[in-house]
């Protein structure tokens, strides 16, 4: 089976791939289950009801999904590639302490409709990491510190997501290279032990490759420190953004999980998670 449980449209502020061409690319891969999983960004971008306070990039307004089309448009969707594709919804919501209050109302109107959650910290204190913002001024211990600082309060004082993405993003906008893991493992321990204990998983995205990153994403130590501690609960991602990131690298990837030790990855309906055993 192959699941890709990240995959961006035209409904993200950073993609113009219309949904129905993500659906006709999918089955055309022989992709069994996708999840849409469109950016929520508050605190550096607002909903659509408030597009006049948003900031202008490229020439387009930088805007949250548009909730009120995103979720019929999935139905629909849904409905017609039903027995052809399995089609699921999600959203990444890309989470800040500060922001908290804001993801929590959002969970409460709109929370009925979603299948599956990507919690991932994409900014910290409204700095960007891809522009070089929130890393400048500091050294890499600090930045990196205050990156894995963030996702263990953000994941401990916030409840609705399924799986972290992405959980070291911070190496792919390090300009130094990648920090030694025992820097920050306490950190991420103690991530990794909230997420099993509260029944929650990772997510492996395989975007590591087309980013040119010398290691997966998580990286390897992360994925058998995550092994070790007792996590089993995995989804694949190819972070896709246009049709070539599309189910990128999923077999490579689910090969890589089962010669790590793990025995299977996972999909979701409704919030809840099933096993798929690899082959």
């Amino acid at each position: 089976m192959l699941a890709d449980y990240h995959v961006h449209c035209m409904f993200s502020d950073d993609s113009w791939y219309p949904p129905e061409a993500v659906c006709e690319d999918a089955w055309k891969q022989n992709l069994d289950e996708i999840c849409f999983t469109d950016h929520v960004d508050y605190g550096i971008k607002p909903d659509w009801d408030q597009a006049l306070t948003a900031k202008v990039f490229d020439g387009q307004r930088v805007l949250n999904v548009d909730y009120d089309a995103y979720f019929p448009c999935i139905e629909e969707l849904r409905e017609k590639w039903a027995g052809r594709l399995i089609i699921k919804t999600g959203l990444e919501f890309g989470v800040q302490t500060h922001t908290i209050a804001q993801f929590n109302s959002l969970w409460e109107r709109w929370g009925q409709h979603l299948d599956f959650t990507l919690l991932s910290i994409h900014q910290v204190g409204d700095l960007e990491f891809w522009t070089g913002e929130f890393q400048e001024g500091h050294t890499q211990q600090e930045y990196d510190r205050a990156y894995y600082q963030e996702l263990y309060d953000v994941a401990t004082s916030f409840e609705h997501w399924s799986v972290l993405a992405h959980l070291d993003l911070i190496k792919r906008y390090d300009p130094a290279g990648p920090l030694p893991f025992p820097e920050n493992r306490d950190l991420v321990a103690a991530t990794l032990e909230h997420t099993i204990a509260q029944g929650k998983g990772i997510e492996l995205n395989t975007s590591s490759v087309r980013y040119g990153l010398a290691d997966s994403q998580p990286a390897r130590e992360i994925l058998e420190l995550y092994r070790d501690l007792g996590g089993t609960i995995l989804t694949l991602g190819s972070d896709s953004h246009t049709p070539a990131h599309l189910g990128a690298y999923l077999r490579h990837f689910q090969r890589y999980l089962s010669e790590l030790g793990f025995k299977g990855f996972y999909t979701y309906d409704h919030m809840v998670p099933t096993f798929h055993a690899f082959e």
